[in-house]
């Protein structure tokens, strides 16, 4: 078991600049034994073939503890957390196989690609809003609206519930580090969802939800909870990862004054470039946890049967080992396989939403604000709690 070099995950120095903790482990000890916020002590891996190996590997189980049928599970089924723990990422096959094949033939390619035309207009509309103001926080004018909508659009959610949506996902993918707020969020998610459903159920469209319960309610179905699950889901993944990629992505330019002028000079390197953003600080720091179904050795470690295994993605990504001067920002680095959506079965289904929309944002904002500044250090900003996702509070600009 390989410890030291602890860290309080929970520290503003820590969020800041993580970096430099996770290119220690990868060098001392590149699977070890540590405490996450939440309590729980598992082993975290940190090099990129090893992440690779294991978010793949079908002895690390991602099935939710609610479905393991012990005593304990079954007392628990009816709560909220469980209620929202019933979705493809946190289940194995053949359960994910089917819910995955279900949830694509609703969320197809062509599904997401009609949604460009609207997502070019949406972008348009919020740098209109921007137009005369001399400084704006980037994160809550433009990079949390943009993917907001554009998933709520999608799923058929009205307009004037996404801040209420917002405040209760900012408190759940915080995690312990929201503390008594946790569980007043979850349930007030889990109360709006089952009367979405509802309500949709009652009033069919041809948004994706409603697509859903179509799919619910044929010979090959989900669940109710399954289908209530999967909705929440869709939600928070539909728009965290892409606000983290457009703010990261945009402070990453403004840090180098150098980078924005390049890529505004060579606007063919967008695509390259955002590839970049996911890897050098991606939207996403960690993978949700998994539990060895079986004793196996992961980078000359055994785990027993039983641990919990954690998956450092943004440290994988940072691994000397597999990425040429990792530590710099290229936006021309062509052979990027970075692991900022995962890898394996549980591949992020919305990547290709989530590219679309930074390269239509990243394309739009360069072309209407070519002198955008950060408004503050770089070394001020603060990074949102939490160790699931990678991304900025907020980011004060000046247009």
């Amino acid at each position: 078991m390989t410890r030291g070099l602890e860290v309080d995950f929970t520290d503003p120095a820590f969020q800041a600049d993580p970096h430099p903790t996770y290119a220690a482990w990868r060098r001392t000890g590149p699977v070890r034994r540590t405490r996450l916020p939440s309590g729980l002590s598992a082993w975290v891996v940190t090099r990129y073939d090893d992440a690779r190996r294991a978010l793949a590997d079908p002895r690390l189980s991602k099935q939710s503890a609610f479905s393991v049928g012990s005593s304990e599970a079954a007392n628990r089924a009816a709560s909220p957390a469980a209620i929202l723990s019933r979705h493809m990422l946190a289940a194995d096959p053949p359960d994910h196989t089917r819910l995955r094949r279900l949830v694509s033939a609703a969320f197809t390619a062509r599904r997401i690609e009609s949604l460009r035309p609207r997502i070019e207009e949406i972008t348009r509309d919020l740098l209109d809003a921007m137009e005369g103001q001399d400084q704006v926080d980037l994160i809550d004018a433009f990079a949390f609206p943009l993917p907001i909508q554009v998933i709520c659009e999608l799923l058929g959610v009205p307009p004037d519930d996404r801040d209420a949506f917002r405040d209760w996902s900012n408190v759940i993918v915080a995690g312990s580090q929201s503390g008594s707020r946790l569980e007043p969020a979850i349930r007030a998610m889990v109360g709006y969802i089952l009367a979405l459903i509802a309500e949709r159920r009652a009033t069919p469209g041809t948004d994706l939800l409603s697509g859903l319960i179509q799919v619910r309610d044929s010979a090959d179905q989900l669940t109710e909870s399954e289908l209530s699950s999967m909705v929440f889901l869709l939600l928070i993944a539909g728009h965290e990862t892409t606000v983290n990629l457009i703010g990261n992505g945009t402070y990453l330019l403004l840090r180098d004054r150098d980078q924005w002028e390049r890529l505004r000079a060579e606007p063919s390197l967008l695509p390259t470039a955002i590839e970049e953003f996911l890897r050098y600080e991606g939207p996403v720091e960690t993978s949700t946890f998994r539990v060895a179904t079986e004793d196996l050795e992961i980078g000359g470690v055994t785990v027993r049967a039983g641990d919990p295994v954690v998956v450092m993605l943004l440290s994988a990504n940072r691994d000397e080992a597999r990425f040429p001067d990792a530590d710099a920002l290229r936006l021309d680095r062509t052979q990027n396989p970075h692991l900022a959506f995962g890898h394996g079965i549980h591949y992020c289904l919305g990547a290709p939403l989530a590219r679309m929309e930074a390269q239509i944002a990243f394309t739009q904002l360069m072309a209407r604000h070519p002198d955008l500044r950060l408004a503050i250090a770089a070394e001020d900003l603060r990074w949102r709690p939490g160790l699931l996702l990678r991304g900025l509070h907020d980011l004060p600009v000046s247009l």
